[in-house]
């Protein structure tokens, strides 16, 4: 019997005090032995909420869904620090911390909307000379972290009674929470940190359609996203089996897209779909040479 392999996307609402990869090495329950599988962003172990699984060949499509906007909810405890910017630290009352305002508190979380520079924590998995800052950090060696450019696209107040501050924030990657609590509570000159951090979204991921680790196999399996949800907001082009068999020697195809061509970039990323509907590769249309390049075939079978 030829053994069944799995290919998709898997929605994890991952527990609280699980680190990503330990919530990934209990997922390997549910599939055969040798089964590859990823994840595609970090959850901090005190988050819970929406960890996108990849499975098999899916696993070569994780940058798309990392890319994907996110969705938090999360309560900050304003008057204190932390030197892990959230309650898995050491906490550390601020002295003579103030007691903002709602106006002010609003002002100033909407300072962080757009384009924003943002320092990562101490403990985080950002590197510095090719070592992991929390290992660092955990040695007790100074860590300093490059301010790097993220994007905010909206900070709702969910409720706030000083000291305790519950918002949502839709983000873009590589925004971390413990930072915005860091340092929303140094401009209101007040402290602050994450008690509590929930992801409830990644793209149309949302944790409504998320799975728990405690799940039967069955289940599991009958919940699996096929590839083609990693790339979900890219162009699609159905081609044909001769077109395929061309594209998976790596020879390009002839193509002209008049409906991107008011499009200032040269090169299209597209997603190609066989006659099934199964996502076979990623391709770069070529504007100017009115090729289609192969930039990712995936290896198809059956299952997929």
């Amino acid at each position: 019997m030829i053994p069944v392999s799995f290919h998709g996307l898997l929605i994890l609402d991952k527990p609280a005090g699980m680190t990503s990869r330990a919530a990934l090495n209990r997922a390997l329950r549910w599939f055969p032995r040798g089964t590859r599988l990823g994840h595609t962003g970090t959850l901090d172990p005190l988050a819970t909420g929406v960890l996108v699984l990849t499975l098999g060949q899916a696993t070569r499509l994780s940058e798309y869904v990392q890319r994907m906007p996110k969705t938090y909810e999360a309560g900050f405890l304003l008057g204190s620090s932390s030197n892990t910017d959230d309650a898995d630290g050491t906490l550390v009352p601020v002295s003579g911390a103030r007691r903002p305002e709602v106006k002010e508190v609003t002002e100033s979380l909407q300072s962080f909307i757009g384009s924003t520079g943002q320092v990562p924590p101490a403990y985080s998995a950002a590197h510095v000379a090719g070592r992991r800052a929390y290992d660092l950090a955990r040695q007790g060696k100074e860590v300093l972290l490059s301010e790097r450019l993220v994007e905010v696209h909206e900070i709702e107040i969910l409720s706030y009674e000083f000291p305790r501050l519950q918002i949502r924030v839709r983000c873009g990657k590589g925004t971390y929470i413990r930072s915005l609590a860091r340092d929303l509570g140094t401009q209101l000159g007040c402290g602050a940190l994450v008690e509590s951090l929930r992801r409830t979204a990644i793209g149309p991921f949302t944790v409504e359609n998320a799975i728990c680790l405690d799940a039967d196999r069955v289940l599991v399996r009958s919940r699996i996203l096929p590839p083609g949800a990693a790339v979900h907001d890219l162009p699609s082009l159905p081609i044909s089996p001769e077109a395929l068999a061309r594209f998976r020697q790596g020879q390009c195809l002839p193509w002209q897209d008049q409906a991107s061509a008011a499009n200032g970039a040269n090169l299209v990323e597209i997603a190609v779909f066989d006659e099934r509907n199964r996502l076979i590769a990623i391709a770069l249309g070529d504007k100017m040479a009115g090729q289609l390049r192969p930039a990712k075939v995936l290896s198809i079978s059956d299952e997929l």
